[in-house]
């Protein structure tokens, strides 16, 4: 797992009138919990930018006053209008205590429903994991080698090493859709050999 660091400072006041200040000066409110104590902080914006608005897992060392504290991101809140982060939570890493998160999906192998002309969709970008902080992938590599034209593949096929998998295994990954132009054809083949 990539490694970003935060640098962040204490919250002395926890209402709303300081966490609405703190984002007119492009800081974002947040917590972290999980350890002994919860720490409220923040942080500027511009630092969670490649924190967020990535696919990857990252392992935060959230620097908070000069007091450094390993943590993932946990949840991430945005306005509704303007899409501006409000609000970030971080739970703290304990090599002892498993954490639940959402590890990106990497197809590998190619599709012979690919290749016959049909598309691959993407249904599920990323697979909810637990697992101890050093077992935790960068992400989950789902092999798309077996993958026929209108079939799909569902999180069951996923071999989990040494981490549990959350999400439904019934949940579909990624289908390879026939479109209309090979359909056509298809059925027209079908006609032909009647």
């Amino acid at each position: 797992m990539k490694t970003l660091e935060i640098i962040g400072f204490k919250r002395a006041n926890l209402g709303k009138q300081q966490s609405k200040e703190l984002r007119n000066e492009s800081f974002v409110p947040g917590v972290l919990y999980g350890g002994q104590e919860q720490v409220h902080f923040y942080a500027p914006a511009i630092l969670f930018r490649e924190l967020i608005y990535t696919p990857e897992v990252h392992e935060v060392d959230l620097n908070i006053e000069g007091t450094h504290y390993r943590a993932v991101l946990q949840a991430s809140q945005f306005h509704p209008v303007n899409d501006m982060l409000l609000h970030v939570d971080f739970l703290e890493l304990n090599d002892n205590k498993p954490v639940k998160v959402d590890v990106p999906v990497r197809f590998i192998g190619n599709s012979p429903g690919v290749m016959a002309g049909g598309k691959l969709v993407t249904k599920l970008r990323t697979i909810k994991l637990k697992a101890l902080p050093a077992n935790l992938p960068d992400y989950v590599d789902v092999n798309i080698s077996e993958l026929e034209l209108g079939k799909s593949i569902k999180v069951s096929k996923i071999t989990p090493e040494n981490y549990e998998i959350l999400t439904n295994p019934s949940a579909p990954i990624a289908t390879v859709t026939i479109p209309r132009a090979l359909k056509s054809a298809q059925a027209e083949e079908t006609r032909g050999k009647k």
